[in-house]
C-alpha cells in the first residue's frame, strides 16, 4: 500500500521538487495551498479528514527575501501563526498517526550564536527577520509540545538558503538575483551592483541535495536537524562563481553601500546530520555543478518567454 502523504506550500519551490521526488518513490501526494486546502482556515483541511496520512509536510511560510520582513512584520506574524496553528491543530485533532516535518529557518538563529541545533531557541534572532524568526521558533515549540503531551511522532529541519532550477523567476534571494543579474549583464550590458561591500557570509544547499536528506532521515523521531552545506562563501566569492559560468567580467560588478545587507555571517552547523548520514549520504551536488544546472534552468526560461 502507498504511503500517504499530505504537502503544504506544494506549489512553492522546495515543494515542487519534494513532490517529484516522492512521486518518483511511488507515495501518494495530497496537497495543500492557496486554492486547495487553504491553511488560512482549518476548515479548509478537512477535506482530508477520510484519508490517513502517513506523513504531513509543513513547508508553506509567509515570507520574501530581501528587506520585505522590515516593511510586513505584522503580515508575517499574523499570515505565520494562523497557517502554523491550522496545521498543528489538525495534526492533533484528525491525524495523529501521522509523522509532522516542518520547516524552519536559519534567521531564527541568533547573530554571533553557533549555529548548532541546541541553540535554535537561544538568544535573540537578527532585529530585521525577527518577528518571522520567532513565528518559526513558535512552530518548534508547537510540535515539542503537541508531541510530548499527546506521545505524537515530528521532524524540524533548519535549512539555510535552498537553491536550484525551479524557482519562480523574480525570486529574490540573493543567488538568484544574481543569477539575472548576470544574464542582463552579459546579454544586455545593464550594470550589476552587489549590495554593501560583497564581505557578507552565506551559505547555500542544493534543493535537490536537501530533498534527499529530508526522506533519508524520515526514520527519526522528535529530532531537529540543520539542512547546509557545510561550506560557506563571500557574497563577493558568489558572484564570482556566477560571473565564470556567463564569462563575465567579475571585475565590472559596483558595490552599493546604501543597499539593506542582513546579518554579516549566516552558516550553520552540520555535525549532526552528517552523523546520522556520512559524507556518501549527503551534500552530493557540488556548488559549481548546481550553479550550472540552475543557471541552465533560468536560460532555458527566458527563452520560452521570449
Amino acid at each position: 500500500m502507498k504511503m500517504k502523504v499530505l504537502i503544504t506550500g506544494a506549489t512553492g519551490f522546495l515543494g515542487k521538487h519534494l513532490v517529484k521526488k516522492l512521486v518518483e518513490l511511488d507515495f501518494e501526494i495530497y496537497i495543500s495551498n492557496t486554492t486547495k486546502a487553504n491553511l488560512m482556515n482549518v476548515e479548509n483541511l478537512h477535506v482530508y479528514d477520510n484519508i490517513k496520512f502517513d506523513y504531513i509536510f509543513h513547508l508553506a511560510a509567509v515570507t520574501k527575501a530581501g528587506d520585505y520582513c522590515l516593511t510586513h512584520q505584522a503580515d508575517q506574524w499574523l499570515s505565520n501563526q494562523m497557517i502554523n496553528t491550522n496545521i498543528l491543530s489538525y495534526w492533533k485533532n484528525k491525524q495523529p498517526q501521522a509523522k509532522m516535518i516542518c520547516m524552519g529557518t536559519s534567521c531564527s538563529y541568533s547573530p554571533g550564536m553557533f549555529m548548532t541545533e541546541e541553540n535554535y531557541l537561544l538568544g535573540e534572532p537578527e532585529s530585521s527577520l525577527h518577528t518571522y524568526a520567532m513565528t518559526k521558533r513558535m512552530l518548534l515549540l508547537g510540535l515539542q509540545s503537541i508531541g510530548q503531551q499527546y506521545g505524537l511522532k515530528w521532524l524540524y529541519f533548519i535549512p539555510s538558503t535552498l537553491y536550484g532550477p525551479g524557482f519562480e523567476l523574480d525570486d529574490n534571494h540573493f543567488i538568484f538575483d544574481f543569477i539575472r543579474n548576470g544574464y542582463n549583464a552579459k546579454e544586455s550590458g545593464d550594470p550589476w551592483q552587489l549590495w554593501g561591500d560583497g564581505e557578507q557570509r552565506r551559505e547555500l544547499i542544493y534543493v535537490e541535495d536537501a530533498v534527499d536528506v529530508m526522506i533519508n532521515l524520515l526514520s527519526c523521531d522528535n529530532e531537529v536537524f540543520n539542512l547546509g552545506s557545510g561550506q560557506d562563501y563571500t557574497i563577493n566569492e558568489f558572484a564570482q562563481k556566477v560571473c565564470e559560468i556567463y564569462d563575465y567580467d567579475y571585475n565590472t560588478l559596483g558595490h552599493d553601500m546604501t543597499k539593506y545587507v542582513g546579518v554579516r555571517e549566516k552558516k550553520i552547523d552540520t555535525t549532526k546530520v552528517m552523523s546520522y548520514l556520512g559524507e556518501k549520504g549527503y551534500n552530493k551536488t557540488s556548488l559549481q555543478e548546481a550553479l550550472r544546472e540552475t543557471v541552465k534552468y533560468f536560460k532555458k526560461q527566458k527563452e520560452i518567454k521570449i
